[in-house]
């Protein structure tokens, strides 16, 4: 079985049957970027990625997974997505180093904006990370600066498109070298009607070339900087998805997640048993 094929079986994000589950680790706090359309929360209540009830450590994240699995048997992933950026600090690479060490039957699965994945990579080869979300909303930088306000970087904040490029070169960079070691990528593209709509065949074709095997176009859910936008329509969905179909396979039963999900995508949701510490409230997110 290749391992691509291994991930299908076992990942419900890549097509596994309804039967499998994830549990998503809340370790990463700090993000490296400010998307136009990313608003961070710590509540209870959000259904969507970014939001998580608590920040926790590795340590606790391996005690929720021994936690999880008492409840919900049909885990089979371990999977960290924020709601920070997961390679903007230590907390994921130490998660995955526990994960591996305890829990070697579960998949590692990690998401990323992928302005660190092109000098990190090595990192996630060496750690057996199994599969790997880049999020990729344009390969042009006029557009992608459309969609960002700026990164920080090595210690120093760039915006326009100088940031975008940077951006954009990481990424595809980061995702050859991944895929290189055989690792799974998919990546992820958020659709903006106003802004990246008619660019998506080419962020589908580059990211192909760069070695990606599955494409997830998500809907904008206008708020922050981009709440005046239109949330894109069914038929804009599946628009977009035909004309990636050309170069990619696609995803399409993607939940948007909260970045501290537990269960079988679609079913009982068991975050509130694991993660006590629930509060309706906002927190604020560095940068760094």
């Amino acid at each position: 079985m290749s391992q691509l094929d291994r991930v299908k079986s076992l990942h419900p994000c890549f097509g596994a049957q309804k039967n499998k589950g994830r549990i998503h680790l809340p370790v990463c706090q700090a993000c490296n970027i400010e998307c136009k359309f990313c608003e961070r929360k710590i509540n209870d209540y959000e259904n969507r990625p970014g939001v998580s009830s608590v920040i926790i450590t590795p340590e606790e994240a391996i005690e929720s997974i021994k936690r999880a699995l008492e409840l919900c048997s049909d885990i089979t992933v371990a999977g960290i997505a924020g709601p920070g950026d997961t390679l903007a600090s230590e907390g994921a690479i130490q998660t995955f180093q526990l994960v591996k060490e305890r829990y070697p039957e579960l998949l590692k699965c990690m998401s990323t904006n992928g302005l660190l994945l092109n000098e990190r990579a090595e990192e996630l080869i060496a750690l057996g990370i199994d599969t790997l979300t880049v999020t990729v909303n344009a390969v042009d930088p006029k557009i992608q600066a459309k969609i960002i306000s700026g990164i920080h970087y090595h210690g120093k904040k760039y915006s326009g498109e100088e940031a975008a490029k940077i951006l954009i070169r990481n990424q595809l960079e980061g995702i050859k070298k991944i895929t290189t070691a055989g690792i799974v990528v998919k990546v992820n593209t958020v659709l903006i009607m106003e802004i990246n709509r008619a660019h998506i065949k080419e962020v589908a074709k580059a990211v192909s070339k760069a070695g990606a095997s599955m494409y997830n176009i998500i809907p904008l859910i206008p708020q922050h900087e981009l709440a005046n936008c239109i949330e894109p329509e069914c038929s804009d969905i599946d628009g977009a998805r035909q004309e990636a179909e050309e170069y990619i396979d696609v995803f399409r039963h993607c939940q948007r997640c909260r970045a501290d999900a537990i269960g079988v995508p679609g079913g009982k949701d068991y975050g509130e048993q694991i993660y006590l510490k629930r509060l309706a409230v906002k927190d604020t997110f560095s940068h760094g």
